[in-house]
């Protein structure tokens, strides 16, 4: 397959239209599976994926490894991005964020002895932090630009006033956040100023974290481990609501001859040419189902059907829990 690639940002960073979130392939999710994890990297690679995105909260640390021996034969070909932010303490995540511009050096150079290779093509700050000034934190991130760690700098969950504040110190390619048909929240805002600066955004989560798949269940059935369990939006009467939502959006799906999931990716794909959506899987059959959507042209009254069955603010429930609420940079 051969997949379109997008410019992220106007500092000279293209990637394909869709990259692979790994996340879930060592985290969040329960139990690795390490040789499918592998196999679809590969695969991703033979369809012409070129974006894959980590970080080294996921683990924390295993999915960096994961990443940079999958793609360790390829890495010439292929864009690697991984975030920094979290409070991290002998491999064990703590509480809090940590964005101290005097131990980033250090924290990047692990990074890159996970990922096995001598650059980051896109570094994010995973999540704003407020005892630091963005200006001293992406003014480090600078540093390692220069000293060629890293290529390309990127946001993560940053609001309006922080992008700008940050790319005023050096230029930011890339911003990521949720952003699906149920989850719209960067549109009043955010994606604004992206375009006003000429900012690349990455969408995570555009599947919904599964719900636009017509697949997600109660988060009370799932395993003891897994994030979902604790997710505001599948639990209770938010899961019935939601569940509405799916079954339209499965519906205009069916007339369409596609399968939900690609409806969903299909339409954030036609936001816009600054975007590139980073569907997460650890499995080769959902990798390709999702790659089908790149090739699905939607008209006029596709986006009107979209329109009516997932109007914006529609879904039910807040995206996170209080506590991941509070990390958000508003």
């Amino acid at each position: 397959m051969t997949l379109p690639d997008r410019a992220l940002g106007s500092q000279g960073l293209r990637v394909s239209a869709l990259g692979l979130g790994c996340m879930g392939m060592s985290t969040a999710y329960g139990t690795p599976n390490d040789p499918e994890s592998l196999a679809t990297l590969q695969r991703a690679v033979e369809q012409g994926v070129t974006l894959f995105d980590t970080a080294e909260i996921y683990g924390p640390h295993t999915n960096e490894r994961l990443v940079g021996a999958g793609l360790r034969g390829v890495r010439d070909q292929v864009a690697i991005a991984t975030k920094f932010g979290f409070r991290i303490v002998d491999g064990q995540r703590q509480p809090g964020l940590d964005s101290r511009p005097d131990g980033l050096a250090a924290r990047i150079d692990a990074c890159l002895q996970r990922l096995g290779t001598d650059r980051i093509d896109l570094l994010y700050q995973h999540r704003v932090d407020p005892d630091v000034p963005i200006e001293d934190v992406v003014g480090a991130m600078a540093a390692l630009v220069r000293a060629g760690k890293v290529r390309f700098l990127g946001l993560s969950e940053a609001g309006p006033a922080t992008i700008r504040r940050a790319h005023a110190t050096h230029p930011i390619s890339a911003v990521q956040s949720e952003y699906s048909l149920w989850e719209r929240g960067v549109e009043a805002g955010v994606l604004p100023v992206l375009r006003e600066l000429g900012i690349g955004f990455v969408p995570f989560s555009p599947l919904g974290r599964g719900f636009l798949t017509g697949t997600a269940q109660r988060a009370e059935s799932y395993a003891e481990g897994d994030y979902r369990r604790g997710e505001p939006r599948l639990q209770g009467a938010n899961f019935d609501a939601n569940q509405r939502l799916a079954d339209a959006v499965g519906a205009v799906a069916r007339n369409k001859g596609v399968t939900p999931g690609q409806l969903a990716l299909a339409w954030l794909l036609h936001q816009g040419d600054d975007i590139v959506p980073i569907p997460g899987t650890k499995r080769r059959t959902y990798l390709d189902e999702n790659l089908g959507a790149v090739a699905i042209r939607l008209g006029p009254e596709d986006m009107a059907a979209l329109a009516a069955a997932v109007p914006p603010g529609a879904a039910a429930g807040p995206r996170y829990t209080p506590a991941g609420l509070a990390m958000l940079d508003t």
